[in-house]
């Protein structure tokens, strides 16, 4: 337990490298631009009994190797945006970081998944300085809109008490929820940008 404990304390180290550095660029453009982007963040840790269970899924033995080389989503960052807009910008942001290594992306807002769902997934190497060594850690990091989040959300309880078995009906008629949060977060953001327009008119 104690080798499974120093290892999730990486990911920990990790987390809060991430987190220090969105709370950095977030505060920054709220500072120049007046305007953060981040509604709010989410971190979590898998437990060794989740990591277990996934390494039991996907058919490796239990080790802690295993876990470092066949899991990237130890650690996890979930970013709530207010635009669809800003969740590119703040990938963008993140991806140009000196000493964060992008390993994969997933553009599930470009193609939503077959259920609607629709989120930005990155996953990023980033290096955690320990008294002797430097370790790069991965962080799986998951950027949306809050409409996106709420469908999200909601979903996961609805799959949840059905023990991922939805009826057909139901998972048709979460397509169309998703398809219709999809048109709001659109309509949304050009209300905002009609809004910015109206007001660079009036300092005219």
């Amino acid at each position: 337990m104690r080798e499974w404990g120093k290892l999730l304390l990486n990911y920990k180290f990790a987390l809060d490298e991430v987190s220090t550095k969105l709370n950095i660029l977030n505060e920054e453009l709220q500072f120049i631009q007046n305007y953060n982007p981040i509604e709010h963040m989410k971190t979590r840790i898998k437990t060794p009994e989740s990591i277990r269970d996934k390494l039991q899924r996907k058919g490796y033995a239990i080790t802690v190797e295993n876990a470092v080389a066949r899991i990237q989503d130890i650690a996890g960052v979930r970013i709530i945006c207010s635009f669809s807009t800003d969740v590119y910008r703040i990938c963008e942001m993140i991806s140009n970081q000196q000493d964060v290594t992008v390993l994969e992306v997933k553009d599930y807002i470009a193609k939503p998944k077959p259920n609607g769902y629709q989120s930005l997934h990155l996953i990023i190497e980033i290096p955690v300085f320990l008294t002797d060594r430097i370790v790069q850690v991965p962080v799986e990091i998951q950027i949306r809109t809050i409409a996106m989040d709420f469908w999200a959300s909601l979903e996961h309880k609805i799959y949840y008490k059905f023990d991922a078995r939805v009826p057909g009906d139901i998972g048709h008629q979460l397509k169309e929820a998703a398809d219709l949060i999809a048109s709001l977060d659109e309509r949304m953001f050009a209300l905002n940008e009609r809004m910015q327009e109206y007001r660079l008119e009036q300092e005219v």
